[in-house]
């Protein structure tokens, strides 16, 4: 049997009104990604919030976007530390919801943000605190949290700054949405995005038909191509999700761009989609026009590793023995930096914030009573952590 933790679970329950205040201040501090001020404003009350907590703090300048926040509890305490990670920005633009959007009915909690994933950072920080009050010092807690993810890091060292910090960590916990059903995510699918133009000759469609050529109708062939890149028996997928070109319904139209959404589950699956990519782009059909494509952002595969699952093994053990929810575990499609932290060779965790549905939306909505179930399963794992460690090569 585990640690006794009844003190640490009586002191969530206890602060369970003043969570909830906390909660409400960081989703009504609006963090867009693409304003890195906001986020900055986030970023800061949240630092207060980890200094209160013992942390201490640095910003990681990545790039032009929001800096990454990281902090450290107990530098001095042995061994690894583990680390809790994710994002502070949102996907909302600033205003886009009611002044002070925050509000919990029905139990569940509804604003910008607050299933992806700021909700996942008070989880963090509540655990954190659990075990401050029961005098927990057996290994460092480490806290890194990018101002940049929802936009992939475009232009930004946000990604290789989670890796860098990552190294030498025991496991990390990635405090990404959590799913309703209370799964947790076990491998994710990497995200490749990249432009492609296409360049034609403009002329008037009645006039000079045939001086034309249409940039439209070279992207025309080529999204067939790219479509056909999906592989759906090695989880490659290509998406092309936006189009734009031409200028009036009676020009040949010189100009065409899209943007292509290529997903895959291993490297290999990736090296083949950028060969595809490549050679589709060199085929030119209608002679006259010209094609480029360019890198506009990524987020690497979260790979399903076998100390990875020893470690999912291991939470969904600890929340059994201490009579929490169960838990299960399963790959999903989308990306996130649990990526990078396994890239550094930490054994990762992700899905593992508050639990809700439909983040990226309007109807985004978190339920409010897995923040404490949560914040529970991870006290449980700190802190027989040692259990974990002593398995390890």
């Amino acid at each position: 049997m585990g640690k006794d933790l009844s003190a640490a679970y009586a002191y969530i329950d206890e602060i369970r009104d003043e969570t909830i205040a906390l909660y409400k201040e960081f989703v009504n501090r609006e963090s867009w990604s693409k304003t890195p001020d906001k986020v900055r404003i986030f970023s800061d009350f949240l630092k207060g919030e980890m200094e209160k907590a013992g942390f201490e703090c640095r910003y990681v300048p990545v790039g032009v976007n929001a800096d990454t926040l990281v902090g450290i509890l107990g530098k001095d305490r042995p061994g690894k530390p583990i680390l809790f990670c994710g994002h502070m920005d949102t996907v909302f633009p600033t205003g886009m919801h009611p002044e002070n959007p925050f509000k919990i009915e029905d139990g569940k909690a509804y604003g910008p943000g607050v299933l992806d994933m700021k909700g996942g950072i008070l989880i963090a920080l509540t655990t954190v605190k659990a075990l401050n009050k029961i005098g927990y010092a057996d290994r460092p807690i480490k806290f890194c949290f990018s101002g940049d993810e929802e936009i992939n890091h475009t232009g930004s060292q946000g990604a290789e700054v989670i890796e860098a910090e990552a190294k030498g960590c025991l496991c990390a916990f990635n405090m990404e949405t959590g799913m309703i059903d209370n799964y947790l995510c076990t491998g994710r699918k990497g995200c490749l995005r990249y432009t492609v133009e296409v360049d034609g000759v403009e002329t008037h469609s009645g006039n000079d038909f045939q001086g034309g050529r249409s940039a439209i109708a070279e992207m025309a062939y080529k999204i067939i191509d790219f479509h056909n890149m999906t592989d759906l028996s090695i989880g490659n997928t290509c998406n092309i999700g936006t189009i734009t070109g031409g200028t009036v319904p009676n020009a040949v139209p010189a100009h065409c761009e899209v943007v292509l959404d290529m997903r895959y589950t291993t490297l290999s699956g990736k090296e083949k989609l950028l060969a595809q990519l490549d050679e589709i782009c060199k085929r030119t059909h209608i002679d006259g026009t010209t094609t480029k494509y360019a890198f506009l952002n990524k987020l690497d595969v979260f790979e399903t590793t076998d100390e990875g699952m020893r470690f999912f093994n291991f939470v969904k053990d600890i929340a059994k023995e201490y009579g929490l929810p169960e838990v299960s575990g399963r790959p999903l499609g989308g990306g996130s930096d649990a990526a990078s932290t396994t890239m550094a060779g930490v054994p990762t965790i992700c899905s593992c914030g508050v639990r809700g549905q439909w983040n990226h939306t309007m109807k985004e909505y978190a339920v409010v009573d897995s923040i404490f179930d949560r914040s529970k399963m991870y006290v449980a794992a700190v802190a027989n952590a040692d259990r974990f460690a002593e398995g390890a090569d």
